[in-house]
This record gives structure tokens, sequence and C-alpha cells, in this order.
């Protein structure tokens, strides 16, 4: 006897595909005064990275350009 609550659900239909095109890139900032973590967008212009620790509110700013770093992830202290 089947039990009306087993179904199943195709969840790969739900999801949109990720367009590489569109989709805002985001540096990984851990914030050493509050031990949280969140990511930080590119600006739309494109030029830097600009956030703010969710808990304290410290500022943060990251510039994009030559001689940068490959780097994601980064520790704020």
């Amino acid at each position: 006897m089947s039990d009306p609550r087993d179904y199943k659900h195709d969840l790969s239909s739900d999801q949109k595909p990720v367009d590489e095109s569109t989709a805002r890139p985001y540096l990984s900032v851990q914030f050493a005064c509050c031990g949280v973590y969140q990511r930080i967008y590119r600006d739309r212009d494109g030029q830097s990275y600009h956030g703010r620790c969710p808990k304290c509110g410290k500022p943060v700013r990251f510039a994009v350009g030559q001689g940068g770093t490959d780097s994601r992830f980064f520790i704020v202290r």
C-alpha cells in the first residue's frame, strides 16, 4: 500500500541554469574583527569590490586592476 505522502519531485527542472555572463563575481571575506564570513560582490562598473562587516560595520574595499591577485578568499583584520 502506498503512502500519499510519498512522492518524487524533479528538482533539476526547477533550477535555472547559471549564465556565466550575468553572474556577479564575488570575493569570500572572513572578518577577523567579529569572526564572520561574507561574500563581497564586485561593483557594476567592475572597478572594485565594496563591503562591510555584517556585525560591526567595518568597511572594506578591494580594487580591481593589473598586478592584482588570483586569490578569491581574504581575511580582513
